[in-house]
C-alpha cells in the first residue's frame, strides 16, 4: 500500500504534540493552538478514527505560570514545575473538548507502569475502554514522580508516544513538532531537502538527526527517529509533521504530501511488542558467534551452551538483552533462569545442566525459548 492507503485504513491514531508547538515564545501555554488542535482531533475522530493524544507542555506551561525564562536543570525543580503546569494544561484541554461535546481523560504514566506485564495489560485495557466509550485519552509522563536516576523515566515524550502507540495493532503515530519533517541536512540550510518517505529503516538515518536547541523542550530529531524505528519495526507507521500548521492533521488525512512518512516494516504480536519496547531489560546475556548465527539465521532458541556471560541481577521470567561479544544487541527475550542459575549453566551442554544446578528437578533446555525472543534488527 502507498502512504495514503495506509492513512485511509488507519483505525487507531496516536498524536504527539511537542512543547514548542504548544507554547509561545515567551514560554506561556498557547491556548489558541490548543483550541486548533482539539478541533482537528475531533474532526479526525468524526471520520471513524480512534484518537489518543500524547501531549508535552506541562513543564512549559509551568514555566509560563512561574515566569521562568529557561528550563530548570535539577530533577526536583522540573518535577515541581511540571506539577504546577500539568493542572493548567489538562484544564485547557478539558475546556476545549467539553465545548465539542467530547470527554477528555487524563492518563499519567511512568516507564515503571508499562515495564510490569500486569500493569501493561491493565493500561492497555483501560485505553481500549476509554476509546470504546468515546473518550479522548490525553497522555503525559508523570513528571512529578518519574526519576531518570532510578531508570523510571521515558526520557522524552517521543518515546512515550511510540510505546503508547504500540499498545494497538498497526497504529499511525503522528509527531507534531516545529520542523516540516526529516531533512537531508540542517533544515536551516537551503541545500537541505525534506525527505518525504522512508520505506526501509537504515542506521544511516540517525546521522541525519540535526538537533534544534530549545530552552523548553526535551526531545529532538534523534528521539523522533528512535520512535520511528520502534513503531515501524512492530507494524505501525509514523509521520513527522510541522505542528505550527493549524491544519496539519486534516491535511494528512486528506491526502496531502506533508511531513516525512515512515512505512511499517513488520507486525509483532502484542506480547512481543511489550518485552521488545515497553520493558527495560533486567540483565544481559553475552553469547558466542554460533549462538548469534542460530538466533539471527535459524530462528532457534538460545541454549545455555551458547551463553558466554550473564550480567545483572535478573530473575526467572525477566526480560534480558541478548548481545554478541562486541556488545551489539541481537535480541531481547524472557529468561528461563535467574542470574544465579544462569551463571552456573553458562557454556554448559544440555546433559550437564542438572549437575551444574545441583537439583534433581528437570531444568529448562533453553536459556531463552525462541517463542520468547524478538530480534533487534
Amino acid at each position: 500500500m502507498d502512504r495514503n492507503q495506509i492513512i485511509r485504513s488507519t483505525k487507531r491514531l496516536v498524536v504527539k504534540v511537542g512543547t514548542n508547538v504548544l507554547t509561545s515564545r515567551d514560554g506561556f501555554l498557547n491556548r489558541s493552538r490548543v483550541h486548533e488542535l482539539v478541533g482537528e482531533i475531533c474532526e479526525i475522530r468524526n471520520r471513524g478514527v480512534d484518537v489518543t493524544l500524547v501531549s508535552s507542555g506541562a513543564v512549559g506551561a509551568g514555566m509560563g505560570r512561574l515566569g521562568l525564562k529557561s528550563r530548570p536543570r535539577l530533577n526536583t525543580e522540573l518535577q515541581a514545575v511540571a506539577a504546577i503546569g500539568q493542572g493548567t494544561l489538562i484544564q485547557c484541554y478539558e475546556q476545549e473538548f467539553d465545548a465539542k461535546g467530547v470527554v477528555a481523560a487524563q492518563v499519567l504514566l511512568t516507564a515503571h507502569d508499562l515495564a510490569q506485564r500486569e500493569r501493561y495489560l491493565n493500561i492497555r485495557n483501560t485505553f481500549f475502554h476509554l476509546l470504546n466509550i468515546g473518550a479522548i485519552p490525553i497522555v503525559n509522563e508523570n513528571d512529578t514522580v518519574s526519576s531518570a536516576e532510578l531508570s523510571l523515566s521515558f526520557g522524552d515524550n517521543d518515546r512515550l508516544a511510540s510505546i503508547v502507540a504500540n499498545l494497538f495493532e498497526a497504529p499511525l503515530l503522528v509527531l507534531l513538532t516545529d520542523v516540516d519533517g526529516l531533512y537531508t541536512g540542517d533544515p536551516m540550510l537551503p541545500e537541505s531537502k525534506l525527505i518525504r518517505e522512508v520505506k526501509c529503516w537504515s542506521s544511516d538515518l540517525m546521522r541525519l538527526a540535526v538537533e534544534k536547541k530549545s530552552s523548553r523542550s526535551k526531545g529532538g530529531m534523534s528521539s523522533k527517529l528512535k520512535a520511528a524505528r520502534m513503531i515501524t519495526s512492530s507494524g505501525g507507521s509514523m509521520i513527522i509533521a510541522n505542528g505550527d500548521d493549524p491544519r496539519a492533521l486534516t491535511k494528512i488525512f486528506d491526502g496531502a504530501d506533508c511531513g516525512t512518512f515512515f512505512f511499517p516494516q513488520r507486525q509483532l504480536p502484542a506480547r512481543k511488542r511489550w518485552f521488545r519496547f515497553a520493558q527495560t531489560p533486567a540483565g544481559v546475556l553475552v553469547i558466542d558467534d554460533g549462538a548469534v548465527k542460530a538466533l539471527e539465521e535459524g530462528g532457534k532458541s538460545l541454549l545455555p551452551i551458547g551463553v558466554v556471560r550473564c550480567i545483572g541481577d535478573f530473575k526467572k521470567g525477566d526480560v534480558v538483552s541478548i548481545v554478541d561479544r562486541q556488545n551489539r544487541e541481537i535480541a531481547r527475550g524472557l529468561s528461563n533462569y535467574s542470574y544465579k542459575d544462569g551463571v552456573a549453566i553458562c557454556g554448559r551442554s544440555s546433559s550437564q545442566l542438572s549437575q551444574a544446578l545441583g537439583s534433581e528437578a528437570s531444568p529448562y533446555e533453553e536459556f531463552v525459548h525462541r517463542n520468547n525472543i524478538q530480534l533487534s534488527k
